[in-house]
């Protein structure tokens, strides 16, 4: 059986991470913060929590390299109830939600060349309900991908490796693009200080709410953990696997927005069509043809994203069904040792969520339960050193204690601001009754 190498595993991490965000969000952002100076402090912000809990995640990694990830993590941590609740989230939220939003990008954007892929072409309607050729190519793509995961592991990373290599190549060419573009031309002079009228005593709370499009950007990351069980010398390879592919992918999109703030304006960043601040950014450049150019790097970028987001995540219900909290049939492998039923139901389920909503509806499903179960985790470094302390370790975070609580406080922080507005917390609750159903189920059985 293929098992996924250390390159593999960055072009996983990497892959699941970028997709449509980077392209995206600067403009929600930009119009919430007001300051240039408040956007990139954002995505420097975002890049410090991603690191920092990437670390974290390495010495649970490395302790428990099985498949499943994260889920076992919180399991072993603390107990198979909250354990359940990550994997119930990230059934009904957090990976199918990001998944479709993903596909409604990539399809959004493939309507650049072909017009009647459109929420305004609409194929079927029930009353209030309809379907649009939008949604209809979101899903195909989304059960495209799904089929060329059926064939293994070894195809699934193919896919991902020339996806990750191609969409890295691209964001290289987009930024080479913007430097020539300043290099050629007067840049954009740049007010780095807050503007007179700006509301202080609401800056905390615009700031959290504000890093709801970088987190989201930059999520994902974690999915690597979920094929511990696949991969080569896990213990060495998912540490370092974790903290390069996290910070070489953070350092780009930190880089890409000093482009965007030094070609375009602030404003035309905030008010960019659509949110489509790359477009914007390449048409600048190029012209007319860079909306053509733009459209297709998303395209290239989005399809890598949701095939490593799709060959991850089903991990996380195979090990769950191993536990007795999920459907039964989950747990049996393929011909190809793939967990195949899993990813037919979470192609089924991401193929709902879909056609419930469009991009920003589902990213602000997606980030409040992402951040609280990231919280949980980290959390779950410490308390494992007083559980087990005798236990190997073959890598231990950086800076313990240090780090791990410069994350939780700074996540906490980011929580507090949208735990009021967001609904992903309604969902996570919702998991405690239906896991003690489940418990009750098997104990008669």
């Amino acid at each position: 059986m293929k098992k996924l190498n250390l390159t593999d595993c960055i072009m996983l991490i990497s892959g699941s991470m970028i997709g449509s965000g980077i392209f995206i969000v600067p403009a929600t952002m930009a119009l919430e913060l007001q300051s240039p100076i408040l956007l990139i402090l954002a995505w420097i912000v975002t890049a410090l929590l991603t690191v920092f809990a990437a670390l974290s995640y390495g010495e649970l990694a490395a302790l428990m390299p099985k498949a499943g990830g994260q889920y076992v993590y919180l399991r072993e941590a603390y107990n198979k109830l909250i354990g359940f609740l990550y994997g119930w989230t990230l059934f009904t939220v957090i990976q199918t939600g990001t998944i479709a939003a993903v596909a409604v990008a990539f399809a959004n954007y493939t309507g650049v060349f072909f017009p009647s892929i459109a929420d305004s072409e609409i194929i079927f309607q029930f009353g209030v309900f309809s379907i649009s050729t939008k949604q209809v190519l979101a899903i195909a793509v989304v059960w495209i991908l799904s089929w060329v995961n059926f064939r293994g592991l070894q195809i699934g990373a193919l896919v991902q490796n020339f996806f990750t290599f191609t969409k890295i190549g691209a964001l290289v060419v987009m930024i080479l693009a913007g430097l020539y573009f300043i290099l050629t031309n007067q840049p954009k002079q740049i007010e780095w200080s807050l503007p007179s009228t700006f509301n202080y005593s609401a800056l905390p709370t615009i700031f959290g709410a504000a890093l709801v499009g970088s987190i989201f950007s930059s999520d994902a990351w974690n999915n690597v953990t979920f094929t511990g069980s696949e991969i080569e010398n896990p213990k060495r390879v998912l540490p370092l696997s974790l903290f390069i592919g996290t910070l070489g992918v953070l350092l780009i999109y930190i880089f890409i927005n000093y482009i965007y703030l030094y070609c375009l304006s602030y404003d035309a960043i905030a008010t960019a069509k659509d949110s489509r601040v790359g477009t914007l950014l390449l048409n600048t450049i190029f012209g007319n043809i860079g909306m053509w150019i733009m459209a297709a790097l998303i395209m290239v970028s989005t399809f890598g994203c949701i095939n490593g987001l799709t060959l991850s995540g089903a991990r996380v219900y195979y090990a769950m069904a191993l536990d007795g909290l999920f459907f039964k049939k989950a747990s049996v492998l393929n011909k190809n040792e793939v967990p195949q039923f899993s990813l037919i139901i979470q192609a089924i389920w991401t193929s709902i969520l879909a056609l419930s909503g469009g991009y920003n509806q589902l990213l602000d499903y997606v980030v409040i339960a992402v951040m609280l179960f990231y919280i949980l985790t980290v959390a779950g470094v410490i308390i494992l050193r007083k559980k087990q302390p005798n236990t190997e370790r073959p890598y231990k975070v950086w800076g313990y204690p240090v780090i791990p609580i410069l994350y939780i406080l700074m996540a906490l922080f980011v929580c507090i601001s949208l735990l009021i507005e967001k609904p992903g917390i309604l969902i996570v609750l919702l998991g405690i009754p239906i896991y003690y159903l489940i418990i009750k189920s098997t104990s008669k059985n």
